[in-house]
């Protein structure tokens, strides 16, 4: 089964929490706080594996969870940082944010790897928080919760070349025959039910990968048949090969079906119509043929190459593949080396700058008073609040962030309960912070 879309979850491993601990030695007297930092989690990685062709992994896994990392130690020993986890994709996977819909990776190359989730750091451990004022702190925080998202993986197809075409007009055939390729061939159509690749070698030492992609037919970018599910992996192709039926077998118009394929092409995308393409007029050992092909020469733009070839008899495939070669040749240079001769790299970043969220917003449910905010929620899930020296530090970072004064103004008093992520508490104003 051939898989080119679906959607997992990823969990990068939470940070390790840090530790309470102070040094106890013979003759070592005030050892003082010694307690380790938490290790840093797991990150989930997407890897390319140039081994892999479809997504089909993925509909039996869901869920991919990094471990979170280890604990802080005495004696001042940091927790060991959790491995990344690992995850293999196919060369030409597109990974994107589900909820905001922004592409995280475009992974291309065999080996090229990215962060699609980074693990939390570690809590920091009770000799960080060591003060002239507080030589001997019970503080230590928890690990930072590792980034999760919902992400949604597309496949588009890394080829050279593109067969397109109405169904039954000899593309499986004709891949069959350039290539190793064992499309299925039958005569009714769709028999193609899935993109299919085949490395083709020329006779010059010269080779490229071709994709036979199912047929398109008449409002394929409208989800009619079944071409508009595999529409996405003409995107990529350098040169597509038109193959048309030239004899018209199936009692259709080898004009009309060409204007229709590029219009669906140019209706999906609209740079598809200048894509650089070849026609292969195709089952040229039938009857009616040369005469077909010669009225279809005289309404198609002269500038377009067209070979007469019969896939089933092996007539013309030669110079097709020479010609298709060529221009794969002239393509490329030209992507390589653009106006000015200025060679650019394939690699490129885009940075965005990310839109600025409120630190925290309040609003009353019930009775009680919501405060929500990433920054305020992280804080709430990094304190370990089994120390009385983690809570007041709780309290004043609060207060320094602007909570505190932002509750009163809300008109929260003495006794009113305040909720932050899982934590319910009550606001109180006897304890001085400063």
């Amino acid at each position: 089964m051939f898989v080119d879309v679906v959607r997992v979850f990823v969990k990068a491993g939470d940070g390790g929490n840090g530790m309470v601990a102070f040094r106890r030695e013979k003759y070592v007297p005030y050892g003082g706080p010694a307690g380790g930092d938490g290790g840093r989690g797991g990150d989930v990685i997407f890897l390319v594996d140039e081994g892999l062709r479809t997504l089909m992994d993925f509909r039996y896994r869901r869920e991919y969870k990094a471990k979170r990392g280890e604990n802080g130690r005495s004696k001042a020993q940091h927790g060991a940082n959790a491995a990344p986890l690992v995850v293999r994709v196919p060369p030409g996977t597109i990974v994107r944010d589900v909820d905001s819909n922004e592409i995280i990776a475009d992974l291309t190359k065999h080996g090229q790897q990215a962060v699609v989730a980074r693990g939390g750091r570690g809590g920091q451990g009770n000799m960080r928080f060591a003060t002239p004022a507080n030589p001997a702190p019970h503080i230590a925080e928890n690990g930072e919760p590792g980034e999760e998202r919902e992400v949604e993986l597309e496949l588009k197809l890394l080829a050279d070349v593109g067969l397109v075409g109405y169904p039954s007009v000899g593309k499986s055939t004709l891949l069959s025959v350039v290539s190793k390729a064992k499309p299925k061939i039958a005569a009714y159509h769709f028999t193609t039910l899935i993109p299919n690749l085949g490395v083709v070698r020329v006779g010059d030492g010269r080779s490229f990968v071709m994709a036979d992609l199912p047929g398109l037919i008449e409002g394929a970018h409208q989800g009619v048949g079944l071409g508009h599910q595999f529409l996405r992996h003409v995107e990529r192709t350098k040169v597509l090969v038109h193959v048309i039926d030239m004899a018209g077998s199936e009692g259709r118009d080898p004009y009309q079906d060409y204007l229709q394929i590029n219009e669906e092409l140019k209706q999906y995308r609209l740079e598809l119509a200048d894509r650089p393409q070849i026609i292969a007029a195709n089952k040229m050992d039938l009857p009616d043929a040369e005469l077909q092909l010669e009225m279809f020469r005289e309404q198609i733009d002269a500038d377009i190459p067209i070979y007469p070839i019969s896939a089933a008899t092996r007539q013309g495939i030669k110079e097709l593949l020479y010609a298709i070669a060529d221009l794969l040749d002239r393509v490329e240079k030209e992507e390589r080396i653009p106006m000015g001769g200025q060679v650019f790299s394939d690699e490129h970043k885009v940075y965005r700058s990310k839109p600025v969220e409120p630190a925290f917003t309040i609003r009353k449910e019930n009775e009680v008073f919501v405060v929500e905010g990433k920054r305020v929620e992280k804080l709430v899930r990094m304190t370990n609040f089994q120390y009385h020296d983690s809570v007041l530090r709780f309290g004043y970072k609060l207060k320094e962030m602007g909570v505190e004064d932002a509750l009163r103004g809300q008109g929260a008093k003495e006794g009113d309960i305040v909720r932050i992520a899982d934590l319910e508490f009550e606001f109180t104003e006897s304890i001085d912070f400063e």
